[in-house]
Parts: C-alpha cells; sequence; structure tokens
C-alpha cells in the first residue's frame, strides 16, 4: 500500500506541475496596447519593457491579417523586439519571429539584426502603436 500511495502522490505532483505550467499565470502576459490602421490589435509582453538610456526596449506581437504568404506556409503571426528611442521618436527592431499558428508555436521565419538602425515609424503600423503606448507620460498619482 506504501508504494501504491507514492505512485498516486508522483503522479498527483505530476499532474499539478503541468497544469502550473500551462496556465495563463506561467505564460507571458500580454497587454493590448491598440490597434494598428488596419484594425490589427497589437500586444505588448508587458514583462519585457526595460529602459536604459534613453531606449525602451520591448517585444510586442501581432496576429497578421491576413496571413503573409512565404515559402514555409502562410505566416500568420509575429513577434517582435523593437527599440524606441522617445526623445527622436525612432525605432528599430532587434529581432523578429513570424509564426505559422495563430498561438506563436511554430516558427516560419526568425530576423536577427545584427546592428540595429533606427528610423521613422509609419503612422499606424506596429511600431507606431508601441511608440505610442511605451512613450506616452505615465498617469499621474
Amino acid at each position: 500500500m506504501h508504494r501504491l500511495l507514492s505512485v498516486t502522490y508522483r503522479y498527483t505532483i505530476a499532474v499539478a506541475g503541468s497544469i502550473v505550467l500551462a496556465s495563463p499565470a506561467a505564460a507571458q502576459k500580454l497587454l493590448d496596447i491598440g490597434k494598428t490602421s488596419a484594425g490589427t490589435p497589437v500586444f505588448l509582453e508587458t514583462t519585457s519593457v526595460s529602459r536604459a538610456n534613453g531606449i525602451v526596449t520591448a517585444t510586442v506581437r501581432v496576429r497578421l491579417a491576413p496571413p503573409i504568404k512565404h515559402a514555409s506556409g502562410d505566416l500568420r503571426s509575429s513577434r517582435t523586439i523593437a527599440m524606441i528611442d522617445c526623445v527622436k521618436q525612432t525605432v528599430a527592431t532587434k529581432e523578429s519571429w513570424y509564426y505559422l499558428d495563430d498561438a506563436g508555436k511554430k516558427v516560419g521565419m526568425h530576423k536577427t539584426v545584427k546592428l540595429p538602425g533606427f528610423g521613422p515609424s509609419f503612422k499606424g503600423s506596429l511600431s507606431d502603436v508601441a511608440m505610442r503606448h511605451l512613450c506616452a507620460a505615465p498617469p499621474p498619482r
């Protein structure tokens, strides 16, 4: 009977652990920060935001509608690490992933920029939405 309790206990721990890992709390928290001019919602990975030397670095996600045709299949969503200079109102892409699924699990394409260059953001674009959100004055307390 002791062995049965041991097996049951280990099974219960394994199931509980998998539930914790699958829970939304364990996943990256996404915050809806606005929509592109095409009406596509833009999401910010809230724990990704960092500020240093006047540059805000953050990861943003978007579902691609319509999907982008690619050799590996239809790219349905993207995740981008952006660097934003709020004073100059310029943006640079550090790294981006394009996914073959809406959940962002199956990578269809990945790009890393060796020397990110800052440039203007197009009104209504993903980077414009991110810049407006991340460079907005903090709300009064």
